[in-house]
């Protein structure tokens, strides 16, 4: 299939997901409330936490909701456009509805991630990058279209290793016969994203900066608009997308040799 092809096919699926979405608005709404509760929640939690102290390893108050803001969006961006397929992909793969994705034409990881996605979710990232604005504004920070085109490459960036992470994740319902409730890991490891690199020491900061990139993911797009360009972290940053993507894509491929369909 071309890549012509492979949009035309996410396009009907984003066009069929809104119109369900439409169908039950109520839902839609709760679960958009939902959503900007558990951001709002996180944002208090910063103002309450600056009204005692005035630094958190070296970083302000809005230099804090800066970094929130930017992981929040990075999350809020993979919950929108691939956690309802995902999660819908461990769960298929242990009931064995996993062959209705693998009798589809496409690749089957594209197939498996793009089936749906989450309105609200998308919603609250555009109330995330308000948060973003917001601090930016607040530290009188003015970034050009190169320093805010390098911000949307560096957070595309990090959804791409939020992506892998996930996909990894899952994954782990081609091995495991019983898999229920292993996206938590996901979730943990997405929490150390909202924390500064510096708050890390010793084998903390080989673990969560060096060896899973969720700090960098998230770190780095806010350094960019806080010091500017950065080559050395902006390059570790790009590096760590591709390193994660293709680790996801080849332990993806490996499970499906060990997938099971119903009908076998």
């Amino acid at each position: 299939m071309t890549l012509r092809q492979y949009a035309a096919i996410w396009l009907a699926s984003i066009r069929y997901t809104l119109v369900r979405t439409m169908m039950f608005r109520g839902d839609f709404l709760v679960w958009s409330l939902v959503e900007l509760m558990w951001t709002s929640v996180n944002v208090m939690m910063i103002l309450v936490i600056y009204q005692h102290t005035t630094s958190i390893a070296g970083w302000s108050e809005y230099q804090m909701l800066l970094l929130v803001g930017t992981a929040m969006l990075i999350q809020r961006l993979l919950m929108g456009f691939f956690w309802s397929s995902i999660f819908e992909m461990g769960r298929n793969v242990r009931t064995g509805d996993f062959d209705f994705v693998l009798a589809q034409p496409g690749n089957p990881l594209f197939m498996a991630s793009t089936r749906k996605i989450d309105p609200d979710g998308l919603v609250n990232s555009v109330v995330t990058l308000g948060i973003v604005a917001y601090a930016a504004h607040h530290l009188g920070l003015h970034p050009g279209g190169v320093e805010l085109a390098l911000y949307g490459c560096l957070i595309l960036s990090g959804l791409a290793v939020h992506y892998s992470i996930l996909i990894l994740t899952m994954s782990l319902a081609f091995w495991l016969r019983n898999a229920q409730g292993i996206e938590g890991s996901y979730f943990t490891l997405a929490e150390f994203g909202r924390l500064p690199r510096e708050a890390f020491r010793g084998v903390t900061r080989i673990l969560f900066v060096w060896l899973l990139p969720v700090v960098v993911v998230s770190n780095v797009p806010a350094r960019t608009l806080l010091a500017g360009l950065r080559p050395g972290w902006v390059a570790w940053a790009a590096a760590m997308a591709v390193l994660w993507l293709s680790l996801a894509v080849f332990t993806f491929n490996r499970g499906l040799r060990r997938y099971a369909s119903a009908s076998s």
